[in-house]
């Protein structure tokens, strides 16, 4: 049985791998599916670390995952400025909402947030949807992007004051609602599926093919496996309390080149790369 590690992203992202697992469903392809670490491990991340001393990058990059999952800008970045060989190999199951949220009520909509800090994980989906979310709203020269931690420590900040505006994904926009916060903005974005460029493209398919069964389950019943997302939030949010509305899940899809030089030119265009090509990272079909 193929052994395939998985470097653990945040639940949400990573809910079809765990339902996967926990189903059978990647052992009825053949594959040894198991997380490299623990989410409490992932509690050592901190606004400080450089990218490539986080543990999802960390792991994949010393050789003690083969798989981790990303916001699609971070995957080619990730990719492009690492030393090991890896392949984008496809956008992820999880297809989820960043959102600007905020208990200041002068603070509504995305034009109202010209020179205001926003609080994001670097160069995450939170710091790339953000960017997308107000450059057009507010003109890039009013960006004010601030640089914090993981999401939790984040949604701590903006609960004890030190933060004005923060961005985050689920649980916590369920729970910024649930404890009396706003939404300004919210956007939906895929993520990137990063391998190793060990793993064949049959086992690649054999992955996908399981991880596409536990999104079928997932969307079959959605409250019997939200209990991980909820997770997250440490109790403040019971699993029946997460929306619906701000995370879906849909099978994977092979990443294709025309999106991947869009979001490229993208990044480039913000001096979001290295300058060198990352088409050796695209991996089709």
């Amino acid at each position: 049985m193929i052994k395939v590690r998985i470097a653990p992203n945040n639940p949400v992202f990573d809910l079809p791998v765990i339902v996967g697992i926990e189903e059978g469903l990647f052992k009825q392809a053949g594959l040894d599916v198991s997380f490299s670490a623990t989410y409490a491990d992932r509690e050592r991340d901190t606004a400080e670390k450089p990218i490539f001393e986080r543990l999802k990058e960390e792991m994949f990059e010393c050789g003690s995952a083969d798989s981790y999952n990303v916001c699609e800008w971070a995957s080619i970045d990730r990719l492009e400025r690492g030393t090991r060989g890896g392949k984008l190999a496809a956008l992820r199951a999880a297809v989820a909402a960043q959102a600007i949220v905020t208990f200041d009520d002068k603070l509504q909509t995305p034009r109202d947030m010209a020179g205001v800090p926003v609080v994001v994980q670097e160069l995450t989906g939170s710091h790339y949807t953000t960017i997308q979310m107000l450059e057009s709203a507010i003109g890039r020269e009013h960006l004010n992007i601030q640089h914090g931690g993981l999401p939790q420590k984040r949604w701590e900040g903006l609960k004890n004051g030190s933060y004005r505006a923060i961005t985050v994904m689920e649980p916590f926009i369920s729970l910024a609602l649930k404890e009396g916060a706003h939404i300004i903005a919210a956007s939906f974005y895929r993520g990137g599926e990063v391998v190793a460029a060990e793993l064949t493209p049959g086992q690649r398919k054999g992955y996908y093919d399981a991880e596409n069964k536990a999104v079928d389950l997932i969307n079959a019943d959605f409250y019997k496996y939200a209990h991980h997302v909820a997770a997250h939030a440490k109790g403040a949010l019971q699993p029946n309390e997460l929306l619906r509305a701000f995370v879906h899940y849909k099978h994977v899809d092979y990443y294709d080149p025309e999106l991947f030089n869009r979001a490229y030119d993208w990044m480039k265009a913000r001096g979001m790369t290295e300058g060198q090509s990352a088409h050796g990272a695209l991996v089709v079909g």
